[in-house]
This record gives structure tokens, sequence and C-alpha cells, in this order.
């Protein structure tokens, strides 16, 4: 089926349709992978206004949202809580075990749960869900294990892809609205 990215697999549109929680990783994949240092010790990292629009409109649409990440990071609390996600766990190495963790205290199967990452650590967790996405310029591992890879590089609008993909395939892409932030 053609989607606004490019043709999908009808199965994958099938997996994306079941889809009640998005999982995102953040290094690699709400930013370009890069992390800038100042002088001071100060961290800094650049995300893309296209996929905060894409988590807020898939949030207003009824999918949560949740990021589990391996490193630790106020600049990405303080993104994430801009954007209305409530699941937020960093400092995370092994993923898996947070994931079944946030999984279970929602009540929803990992089935209905759509990862995206874009290195090995995320591989389990990408393995594990009902639809696992790589990034476009994820390590080849995980694009080998992934049932889905996105058009764009992560950083640059890929989670808008993956929140597009999963609106399109529920039918509630047309009634996204909303500022870019």
């Amino acid at each position: 089926m053609n989607t606004l990215y490019g043709d999908v697999q009808n199965n994958i549109l099938a997996k994306a349709q079941q889809i009640k929680l998005l999982v995102c990783d953040v290094d690699g994949v709400f930013s370009d992978g890069r992390i800038y240092l100042g002088n001071d010790g100060e961290e800094l990292k650049a995300f893309h206004t296209k996929d905060g629009f894409g988590i807020k409109a898939l949030g207003a649409s009824g999918v949560d949202v949740a990021i589990i990440t391996g490193r630790n990071s106020s600049i990405v609390a303080n993104r994430m809580k801009a954007l209305n996600v409530a699941h937020i766990i960093q400092g995370q190495e092994d993923k898996l075990p947070a994931l079944i963790s946030l999984t279970q205290q929602l009540n929803i199967d990992l089935n209905e749960v759509a990862y995206i990452g874009d290195d090995v650590p995320d591989l389990a967790c990408i393995e594990a869900v009902g639809l696992g996405i790589s990034v476009s310029d994820g390590h080849p591992l995980v694009v080998r294990g992934a049932d889905y890879t996105t058009f764009i590089q992560g950083g640059f609008g890929a989670v808008r892809e993956i929140c597009d993909l999963i609106m399109q395939s529920q039918g509630s892409l047309v009634s996204a609205s909303g500022a870019s932030i």
C-alpha cells in the first residue's frame, strides 16, 4: 500500500493498526545520534519539530507514547514533557525489562506495541513487540531484525513517519492538528 512516505507492505499496516503504545529510543531516533558538549560541560541535542508534531498528534489520536533510553538527560526529560509524553524511562541500558514492566503497568500486550530504535541495545525490544522499527540509518543488525525500516533517518523526521504510519493505518491521520514544537 502507498503511504505518505512510500510503499509499505500490507502486513506492516495491519500490525500498525493494532498499536496502542509507541515506544521510542532517543539518541539516533529523536536526534541524529550526535551529542554536542560545550567547554563548560553542557550537553546539547537537536530535536526535529516534525517529530514533535507527530508525537502530539499520535497522542491526541489515542495512542500512548513512551521513551526508553540508556542515558539520563534533563534535556530529554524537558523535551518529552513538552510533548506530553507520559512515560519517560531513562538510564536503562537493558531496555527489555523496562519495556515489559511498562506494558504490564499499562495492561498492554507486547503485540500492541511499536518500538523504534537505531542500535544494538534496542534490538531485543524491536524483536519482542508487535511492530519493531529501525530508522533508515540504524545499525545493520537492527535493520535486519526490524519489521519496518523508516524512509527517513533518525533525527530528521523518522519518528513523525512512524506516527503518520500508525495514524494512517488507524484512520486518524486526517484529523491530526495542532502546532509543531
